[in-house]
Formats: C-alpha cells, structure tokens, sequence
C-alpha cells in the first residue's frame, strides 16, 4: 500500500518557510508629505509674539486660559504666558480677554500693529488688578489696569472694619 503524495505549491507562491510580503513591493504607495507653509518643514519668518500675565495676588486667574483673536480668529493657547502666532506680513488686530465667573469677560483689550517682513512683533497683555477695568495690551512693558481701584476698595474695607470693631468696643 502506498500513501499519497502531499500536494505541491503552485509555482510563484511562498513556501511556509517564507514570509509571504504584502502588498507586493511593485504596489506600495509612494507617499511624500505635503510642504506646509509654517510648520516642521520650515520656519516662520515673521508674526506676532503675545506674552499674556497676571498679577500673582489674583490666584483666582489660574484656573482660566485667556483668549487671543487676531483678525477675529481665535488663536490655540496653552494658558498664561508665551503665544506665538505665524503671520505674513500685513495689518492685523489683535483682541484679548480673559472669560470669568462674574462678569463673563475680564480685561478686554484691543490692538492693531503691523508686521513687517522678517519681523516678529512683540505685545504683552496684562489682565487688570480690578475686574471691571479694562486690560492692558500693547508693547511690553505694560501695567495692570486696577491698582487705583482696588487700592480704594481695599482702604475703604479696612476703614469699615476697624469702624465696626470700634463700635463693638464702644458698646461694650
């Protein structure tokens, strides 16, 4: 008796000791990655800079990011501290503020430069000390709107306090 003879492979097909490669390389797509204006292929050359800040008393600003918009398009931000925004050169306006508990919008502030070729334009913002002032923007350095305001709502709080204690003292 004889057994049967095991069936070959059709020639052209892998053996099972090769691994078999798919797709076939004359099918493999070529794929090159588009160029981007900005981006990891290339630097940007020019645009606008927006250090944003608050003073450290105002602790309540760290659970809040602030919005930029520069031509009324609102720009991506990690939070306070450094924006970069690419920007051919042109005129542009640039609006800032911070969204609050109460009110809605802390510090609005408005600014229009102009980038030239090549330049990188610096601004800074500041949101104010006293929440119903408005906030500073423009070439660094700039202050924090408020000090005054709050400085006087401070002073009066104080002097109501001790009036109060004063009054309890006297009564008693």
């Amino acid at each position: 008796m004889s057994w049967p003879q095991q069936p070959q492979p059709p020639q052209g097909q892998p053996q099972y000791s090769q691994r078999p490669q798919y797709p076939p390389p004359q099918y493999r797509p070529q794929y090159a990655p588009p160029q981007p204006q900005y981006g990891y292929y290339q630097q940007p050359h020019e645009g606008i800079v927006i250090t944003t800040a608050y003073m450290p008393l105002s602790w309540m600003f760290a659970m809040v990011k602030p919005k930029i918009f520069v031509n009324g398009q609102e720009m991506p931000t990690t939070g306070w501290g450094r924006t970069v925004v690419p920007a051919p050169p042109g005129q542009y306006h640039v609006h800032v503020h911070t969204p609050y508990f109460l009110p809605s919008r802390v510090g609005s502030a408005d600014h229009a430069i102009v980038v030239q070729p090549g330049q990188w334009v610096e601004l800074e913002y500041k949101v104010p000390v006293w929440t119903f002032s408005p906030g500073s923007l423009g070439p660094p350095p700039q202050t924090y709107n408020g000090q005054t305001a709050m400085m006087i709502v401070s002073i009066v709080a104080v002097v109501l306090v001790f009036a109060a204690i004063l009054a309890l003292a006297v009564t008693a």
